[in-house]
C-alpha cells in the first residue's frame, strides 16, 4: 500500500520539476569531478620549494665537460683511502655531486618524456633526486626521495621511501613499476651477481646485499652512511 502510494505522488510531480531536479544534480556532479580535477592537477604542477636546479648548477662548468669534483676530489679520495688499508671516510658534498649529475649531458628522453635539470639533495637521513619532466610541452617536478642504511649483518638496504610528481604521492604505483621492471630485467638473464644487479634489486625490489666494492688491487666495505644537510659520509673499512 505504501509503495503504491509513493508511486502515485511521484507520478503528480511535475515533469518538469524532475527535469530541473536531474540538471541539478548533473550540474553539482560535474561540479565536484571538476573540482577534483582542479586540484589532482594543481598537486601535479607544484614546484617544491626545495627545487631550485640553476642554484645548484655549477658555475664553472662547461656544457660536455667531465666533472672535475669527479676526477680530481671523489675518485683520488676513494682510491688513496683504498690503498693506505686502513678505515677512512668520503665525504660527498651537495654541491660536488650536483656538478656530476650536471655533467652527464641533459636532456635525456625516455618513452616519450623529456627530463632536464637534474638538482641533487641532502637532507638528513635521505637524499633527494629531484628533476623535471616535460610530458607533451607540461612540465612536472618529479622527486624520489632515497634512504641508505647498513644492518648489523653488514647488509646493505638502499630505500625508495617516496616518489612523487609534484605534491602527489604516487610511491605506491612507482614501487608496483618497479618491481615489474625489476622482474623483467631477471627475465632477460642478466648476472646477479654483478653489482650494478645488486644496486638495481635494492632500489627496486627492496633487496639487501653485502657492500663490500674492489678498487684496484683492494677490496673496502661499507660500514656506514650518514647523510646531514648538504653532505653525505660513506666510512669505509678495508675487506680482506
Amino acid at each position: 500500500m505504501l509503495s503504491g502510494k509513493r508511486e502515485m505522488q511521484d507520478r503528480k510531480i511535475d515533469p518538469k520539476i524532475r527535469s530541473k531536479k536531474r540538471l541539478r544534480r548533473l550540474v553539482l556532479w560535474l561540479m565536484v569531478d571538476l573540482t577534483v580535477a582542479v586540484v589532482v592537477f594543481a598537486l601535479l604542477l607544484y614546484r617544491p620549494g626545495s627545487y631550485d636546479p640553476s642554484d645548484l648548477a655549477s658555475e664553472n662548468l662547461e656544457p660536455g665537460q667531465v666533472s672535475t669534483y669527479l676526477t680530481h676530489e671523489l675518485s683520488p679520495g676513494l682510491y688513496n683511502g683504498a690503498q693506505r688499508g686502513e678505515p677512512f671516510d668520503l665525504v660527498v658534498t651537495q654541491e660536488g655531486i650536483n656538478e656530476i649529475a650536471e655533467s652527464l649531458g641533459w636532456p635525456k628522453m625516455s618513452q616519450g618524456v623529456m627530463l632536464y635539470d637534474p638538482a641533487v639533495v641532502f637532507v638528513p637521513d635521505a637524499v633527494m633526486l629531484m628533476g623535471t619532466a616535460d610530458v607533451k610541452g607540461v612540465k612536472f617536478v618529479v622527486t624520489i626521495v632515497l634512504q641508505a642504511n647498513v644492518g648489523d649483518d653488514g647488509l646493505m638496504g638502499l630505500q625508495v621511501a617516496k616518489v612523487k610528481v609534484g605534491a602527489m604521492n604516487i610511491t605506491p604505483l612507482a614501487r608496483m613499476t618497479a618491481q615489474q621492471m625489476y622482474l623483467q630485467q631477471l627475465g632477460n638473464g642478466v648476472d646477479t651477481d654483478s653489482m650494478q644487479v645488486k644496486l638495481l634489486a635494492a632500489l627496486l625490489n627492496g633487496e639487501r646485499f653485502e657492500p663490500v666494492f674492489k678498487i684496484d688491487d683492494r677490496k673496502v666495505r661499507v660500514e656506514k652512511i650518514s647523510v646531514c644537510s648538504e653532505k653525505l659520509t660513506v666510512h669505509f673499512v678495508p675487506c680482506p
